[in-house]
């Protein structure tokens, strides 16, 4: 098996780019995220390609799946009960739907992973995970309000942390060499975010711009609106808990 990383440069993503695969077993071969046409993904792809499939629907990861489609002939697959939304992200309806544990191409084994988006699944093979945006070597990933989940993300990373695979293709950045440190780490540094936003609301600030100013000590004025979206993922998840109380805008500690 040959996994082969195509890093699509884009100057409004992390890191500046994009990560499409291609992945080839068996002679046969499945394109992952593509985000666009790009030269570089025409020089990988084989002109029988199989299939193409998206970790989710993000434009930044789904741009690219009609051309490609269409330039080869491939099996499109979307993730099941999210057909239209994947239509919608991709301009072209899937051939064929997974759920968890479907191979797609005797090439690809599905792993559920939401959190960053609903329909977030990763694509499990023998020389590691294709992570879409689960993780990243360096940094954190956005897991914001409405679409963001941080219940189920921490519950993704903490499954993948235990099925510790070789290693994480990710959807930004470079290869993930130490998956297991890595989910942790940003495990930690959820729960760490976390505590600050809980602590401001506790301390009294009691709209989600004042938690976002308190729970922040950087400046996050150029990123405002992630920001605050973020705050407002976390705080979902303290409600759901019981440890604060939400009325649209407003917040309070219970």
């Amino acid at each position: 098996m040959t996994v082969t990383r195509i890093p699509v440069p884009h100057d409004r993503v992390p890191h500046g780019a994009v990560n499409a695969y291609v992945v080839e077993r068996g002679g046969r071969a499945v394109l992952v995220d593509p985000p666009e046409r790009h030269p570089d993904i025409d020089a990988a792809v084989p002109a029988d390609l199989d299939a193409v499939a998206v970790t989710h629907h993000h434009p930044d990861h789904a741009g690219g799946v009609a051309h490609y489609a269409r330039e080869t002939g491939a099996t499109v697959w979307g993730r099941a009960g999210r057909e239209r939304a994947f239509e919608a992200a991709t301009g072209v309806a899937p051939d064929r739907t997974f759920r968890e544990g479907t191979d797609i191409a005797d090439t690809l084994a599905v792993l559920d992973t939401p959190g960053h988006a609903p329909e977030h699944v990763g694509f499990s093979t023998p020389e590691g995970l294709l992570g879409g945006d689960l993780a990243v070597a360096e940094g954190s990933v956005a897991v914001a309000a409405p679409e963001g989940d941080l219940r189920a993300y921490l519950t993704s990373l903490r499954r993948v942390r235990t099925r510790s695979p070789d290693r994480i293709y990710p959807g930004h950045g470079p290869v993930i060499e130490d998956p297991r440190a890595t989910c942790e780490r940003l495990v930690r540094h959820r729960l760490d975010r976390e505590r600050r936003v809980l602590a401001a609301i506790r301390e009294g600030a009691d709209t989600l711009d004042a938690v976002t100013e308190a729970a922040y000590e950087k400046d996050v004025s150029a990123v405002w609106e992630m920001a605050v979206a973020t705050v407002a993922a976390h705080v979902e998840k303290l409600a759901v808990e019981g440890r604060v109380r939400r009325d649209g805008d407003r917040v309070r500690p219970t």
